[in-house]
């Protein structure tokens, strides 16, 4: 961060440290166009065996990641369900009915939290050629509008379960699935073998510049590499950037907790309930939030607004105890906490 700032809007702020630098800097690279550099593919082999799938791809993209995710386990002219505060269909820019000719349908959540049985009673048959038929239900693990909840793990065994005979596929948004694994305990293998697609990301809690990687079988993935060149993201040297993901599993996936206990430590300074706050996301409601966030800015600490009467505040890996307590002291100030 910046001399002085404490920046708390997202954990996709943050910047390569020396160590993830050097590692980039001396990556081992060639053309992965061509499937020949070397550190993406070490990156591919270790996040598929980490989830327990046969195959990945790494993308640009949480996004790219998602959309082709979604696009391997449903035709145009079919839909995805998911709930209504779902990433996928709120900050994808409408992606999959503009690129691929995918419909959409949601369910309305409690804050994000999944219910197998809510989403499986929503869900159209194949075959009846009056109804647009559910190809897919996207599930996403922690949850962004839910503000990190971590979803139930037999919830998402329950969707698995039903899916296998309902010939349904699930996908899911694994974007901060490495919090959800370090506030549960879950290994990412029984997360990742709940699913048929699953994009994780590593430029957000993992501290990486960029990438994410999508994971799946054998078959999909290389139908996947198709999508992804025709989508723009087939990339060459990208090997300093596959290097920079296996640096932040080694060094900066266990440290997530540090972001959960921060997390903690926020909302108790700030009268958040604590056990609202699941991995590295505390919610203040009730507040004048442009107000607030722009009081916030002024004494050096940087907040996001969700709406007018709420503020997001998100732990991550460049915010230190002493920058989460300068910042709890100036938001229970500015809020007479």
């Amino acid at each position: 961060m910046a001399e002085g700032l404490v920046d708390l809007r997202s954990d996709t702020v943050t910047r390569p440290t020396p160590g993830m630098r050097r590692a980039m800097a001396e990556a081992e690279v060639g053309d992965d166009v061509y499937a020949e550099d070397p550190t993406v593919r070490a990156l591919e082999e270790r996040t598929a065996e980490l989830f327990g799938h046969e195959a990945a791809l790494f993308v640009p993209s949480g996004t790219m990641g998602n959309q082709i995710g979604m696009r391997l386990v449903c035709e145009p002219g079919q839909e995805v369900l998911c709930d209504a505060d779902a990433h996928v269909v709120t900050y994808e820019m409408g992606a999959a009915a503009a690129v691929f000719g995918i419909s959409t349908r949601t369910v309305v959540s409690d804050r994000g939290l999944l219910d197998a049985d809510q989403l499986i009673a929503q869900v159209r048959p194949k075959g009846d050629w009056h109804l647009t038929s559910t190809a897919a239900v996207a599930v996403e693990n922690t949850h962004n509008r839910g503000f990190g909840r971590v979803q139930p793990l037999g919830e998402l065994q329950r969707l698995w379960d039903w899916s296998r005979g309902a010939g349904v596929a699930v996908h899911l948004d694994g974007a901060r699935i490495w919090n959800a694994h370090v506030a549960s305990g879950v290994p990412l293998e029984t997360y990742g073998k709940l699913a048929d697609t699953v994009s994780v990301c590593f430029s957000k809690g993992l501290g990486t510049p960029v990438g994410s990687v999508l994971v799946g079988s054998a078959e999909r993935i290389a139908t996947g590499r198709l999508w992804r060149k025709r989508l723009g993201g087939g990339m060459r040297q990208v090997g300093v950037l596959a290097a920079a993901c296996l640096y932040a599993l080694d060094h900066n996936l266990a440290r997530l907790a540090e972001d959960h206990e921060h997390a903690q430590l926020l909302a108790k300074r700030l009268g958040v309930d604590p056990s609202s706050v699941e991995t590295n996301m505390v919610v203040l409601d009730g507040v004048e939030a442009p107000l607030v966030a722009e009081a916030a800015k002024a004494k050096g600490v940087l907040v996001s607004q969700v709406s007018p009467s709420r503020i997001r505040l998100v732990t991550h890996l460049d915010v230190d105890r002493a920058g989460i307590d300068r910042a709890a002291d100036v938001l229970a100030e500015l809020l007479d906490r």
